[in-house]
């Protein structure tokens, strides 16, 4: 029998290649696992939450989630993430369940979870109604007064990269740059073929219209990495103990600031259920 295409060849083609087990462990993915785990904890308000991670890939927010004590529910439909992920859970003292499975139809009853987590759907999924289709499972999944985290990624970001990098000045690059600002839609040249396959890159406005639709109140929208990336001596700056709290308290200002949204890769909105 078939096995179901649960996302597109192309994206699963790229998280075979890439490696999302290590990702985390240096460069930026990094300082991005440290941002993200403390603006996720800001948002458990119980010390046993139910938590559902939609796209967590290979598990290292639901491992760390589950070690504080959590019931977590990890929902991921690469193969490749899922094998690492049920052997990371295996390891854990704190066990959390993996399932292979997509975030338009979730395998959980009605109102389980204290927070849904949407790690990846939101920037992958290219059609405006299967992303709708996203945030109503992640609603219905939700108790009332639950909150839902969704990352996306700015319309602006590969513009930004390029123009610090060069690239803008290369016409592939600067042709999908045109698109995802007018279009959000992503689709990296052949000439790019490490650049993230299958994206959506979202306007703030459109992003909290999206949850809006679904009867979902915005609580807030942060800035993930912030404009403090742009320093020129970023990796540099983070590992000095004096320039890195400069830069976190940069962070901290402006983390809110939607005038100075733009420069910042990706943005999480947290959107409650009220009804």
């Amino acid at each position: 029998m078939k096995k179901k295409q649960l996302i597109s060849k192309k994206l699963e083609d790229f998280y075979n290649t890439a490696s999302e087990e290590t990702r985390l462990d240096s460069g930026m993915g990094f300082f991005e696992f440290e941002r993200i785990k403390s603006l996720i904890e800001r948002h458990i308000t119980t010390t046993k939450a139910t938590i559902v991670d939609v796209g967590g890939g290979t598990g290292k927010y639901s491992e760390w989630l589950a070690a504080k004590g959590h019931e977590v529910h990890l929902i991921e439909p690469v193969e490749k993430h899922i094998q690492l992920a049920h052997k990371r859970a295996l390891k854990s003292k704190n066990p959390f369940s993996v399932t292979l499975g997509e975030s338009r139809q979730l395998d959980l009853k009605n109102e389980i979870a204290d927070l849904v987590i949407l790690h990846g759907p939101l920037y992958h999924l290219q059609k405006r109604e299967d992303r709708l289709q996203t945030i109503r499972e992640a609603k219905r999944v939700l108790k009332k007064g639950g909150i839902i985290l969704g990352f996306a990624i700015n319309s602006s970001a590969s513009t930004v990269a390029g123009l610090m990098q060069g690239l803008v000045h290369k016409k592939p690059f600067f042709e999908m740059c045109k698109i995802e600002l007018t279009s959000g839609v992503h689709n990296p040249p052949k000439e790019f073929p490490w650049l993230l396959a299958d994206g959506f890159y979202h306007k703030p406005k459109q992003l909290k219209k999206e949850f809006t639709s679904q009867g979902l109140k915005i609580v807030n929208l942060f800035a993930v990495e912030g404009m403090i990336w742009l320093d020129n001596e970023y990796f540099a700056s983070m590992l000095n103990p004096i320039k890195k709290d400069t830069l976190i308290a940069l962070l901290e200002l402006t983390e809110k600031d939607e005038s100075v949204l733009a420069f910042s890769p990706h943005m999480l909105l947290v959107a409650k259920k009220e009804f």
